[in-house]
């Protein structure tokens, strides 16, 4: 028994669902947000190259291919995209 509609947005996982809404959604808002995440990934990185810790952060990237916590963090981001997406093409 399926409790969810299939275009319930609990229905999928936070990737999927992004990129459900990303298709449907006002583009411009889209890449509103996806720039926004971009600048803050490149912001965080230049922190990183200013502390030295560019070489280190490259490697962990490498290494975190299998990792819950950083797969728990992505799909933080994933929902924190679709919600300021959403709230924004109300």
């Amino acid at each position: 028994m399926n409790l969810f509609d299939d275009d319930d947005a609990f229905v999928g996982t936070p990737k999927s669902n992004f990129y459900s809404i990303a298709r449907s959604a006002n583009q411009n808002i889209v890449e509103m947000e996806l720039d926004k995440m971009l600048r803050r990934l490149a912001v965080a990185e230049r922190i990183l190259e200013e502390r030295g810790l560019d070489e280190e952060y490259e490697r962990v990237v490498t290494a975190s291919v299998v990792d819950s916590d950083i797969d728990n963090r992505t799909d933080g981001l994933y929902i924190e995209l679709v919600g300021n997406i959403v709230t924004q093409c109300e």
